[in-house]
Parts: structure tokens; sequence; C-alpha cells
């Protein structure tokens, strides 16, 4: 059991997204500096680079109900066995997209073996779309319905003909643009919401404090996803579907200090980095703080 490594593994991935740009998401993370931030907090980091993923000008959209699933479906295979490998070890595995569609991948991942771990999703939307509700087609709108088993059976599958993930451990903090028929998907699953209104209302330490204690509740620990869109676009201007009334830096990072306090993260994924709609690499910066207060960074 190694526990002071981290294993940083990019998914360079835009084929789950709508807009271009995304899949420049790792370089742009790394190149703001992640892994000697985490080696000045104390941690060995291993770099095992990209998964391999294909151009989308060499591809053909075969259904646009499902654009790209063949592709996608081959890239979060090569990841579930990636952090797969990595929870085996003992090692932490922090994922850097590209776009959420990699979810489906690295929950099917943490989910090998049967563990049994708890999640605190981070998104402006809900990702619990599927063929039946999906508007766009855009399978980054998919993740979290998939590893509750819900969708098509190419993606469900990875890994493993189960559900991945435990609804009553399962948590979204900070949603503020949920479809119709997905909001009705979700009010009949068991999954806790913690919409902007809640943060608003309660505060993000009450919110966060709530979100670990019911991931926690009899599991091994937490994986956290983290879409950068979940933040407010004036501070996060690079990502690919801006919502405007996002959380605050300070809300994200007290929710992230909060966490590593838990003493609890198993994982972590951060996603949806746009370097093309960027302002100087801030929002790639912007996710290096948020990795590193995960891992242990404070303020005194």
């Amino acid at each position: 059991m190694q526990k002071n490594v981290i294993r940083i593994i990019g998914v360079p991935i835009d084929l789950g997204a709508g807009r271009r740009g995304v899949d420049m998401g790792p370089s742009a993370i790394r190149t703001a500096g992640l892994n000697e931030r985490l080696r000045q907090l104390g941690w060995d980091v291993e770099d095992f680079g990209n998964v391999e993923v294909p151009v989308q000008e060499e591809l053909e959209i075969k259904d646009k109900r499902l654009k790209y699933l063949p592709e996608i479906v081959k890239v979060n295979e090569q990841l579930h066995l990636m952090v797969s490998e990595a929870m085996k070890e003992g090692v932490i595995p922090v994922i850097l997209g590209g776009d959420h569609s990699l979810g489906i991948g690295s929950l099917a991942g943490l989910a090998s073996d049967g563990r049994h771990f708890g999640l605190i999703w981070f998104d402006t939307h809900g990702d619990y779309n599927s063929l039946a509700t999906t508007d766009s087609g855009n399978i980054h709108g998919m993740p979290l319905a998939v590893a509750n088993g819900i969708g098509a059976p190419e993606l469900t599958s990875i890994g493993g003909e189960h559900k991945k993930i435990s609804e009553e451990n399962t948590v979204i903090i900070g949603a503020r643009e949920i479809d119709p028929q997905e909001s009705e998907m979700l009010h009949q699953s068991k999954i806790t919401v913690f919409t902007m209104r809640d943060i608003d209302q309660l505060g993000m330490q009450e919110v966060i404090s709530q979100g670990i204690k019911i991931a926690s509740r009899g599991t091994d620990g937490i994986h956290v996803s983290f879409d950068l869109d979940v933040i407010d676009p004036e501070e996060a201007p690079g990502v690919g579907t801006p919502v405007l009334g996002g959380i605050t830096y300070r809300e994200a990072h007290l929710a992230m200090e909060h966490l590593a306090d838990s003493g609890l993260v198993l994982s972590m994924e951060v996603v949806e980095v746009n370097p093309i709609l960027d302002n100087r690499n801030k929002t790639a910066e912007l996710a290096v703080g948020l990795i590193c207060s995960v891992f242990g960074k404070r303020i005194y």
C-alpha cells in the first residue's frame, strides 16, 4: 500500500462535449504546475501521461443520439483499467479532463473488486441524461446516469454489468441547470442534490458537511468529481458550458478544505477545463489550486 502517492492520469477527450477545446485541459492543468505543487505538499507524484483518444476530425458520427459512442466506450474502458490498477496498488488516482464523459470510466474503475465508495459530484448540471432524455446526444451529460445503470448497454457494461455507485452515498453539489426529464429521474432516485439555492440558504460549510456525511456513511471513502463549470464563469471562464450564478472561488476552496480535513478522499477527477475559452490559463490554475486544497494545502 503506497499511501503517499498520487497518480496523474490525463484524458484529453472532447468527444462527449458539444464544444471543442476541453481535450487540451490535461495539458493546461499540467502547465499550471500541478505535479510540482503536489510534490511541494509532500506527495510522491507519478504522471502516467494520457489515455489515447482519437481526434474528432478522423471520426464519423454514427448515431446523433449517442455521438461518438464506440470511441467513448474505448476510452472509458482504458481509463477503467488504469483507475482499477491504481486502486489495487494503493495509490490515489487524480484524473484530468477532458469532458465529463470520462466519469464513466473512472467510476467503473473505482467500483472494481466490489469497492463501496461515496461520490460527491460538483457540477452545474445533473449529468443524469440518457438516450431516452437527451436532446443533444452529447455523452458528457450522461455519466452519472450510466454509473447508476441507466443508459446504453455499451456504456453501463464498462467494468461489468452492475451499478458503479450507491445512490444513497451520491451527492450532487452546485446544480443550477438541470433538464426537466433529468430532474424527474433524479427525484425518483435516492441521490442527494444540493442546488445553488441550497448553498445560498445553508452556506457551503453546511452543504459540504452534509455531503461528506452522506457520501461516507458505510463506505470505504469518497471520490470527488469536480466539473469547473460549477464555479461562476467570472472566476472560471475557461469551461465549455458556462452558466451564471455558480459557486465562488472561496466556496470551492472551502469545500475542498473540508474534504481534506475528512481524510476520506480516495480519488479525484477535474473536468471540462477549456483553454480555448480561458483567460491566460486562469481556469486551469484554479483547477490546480483546488486539487492542492484537497491534498493538504493550507492558508496558514
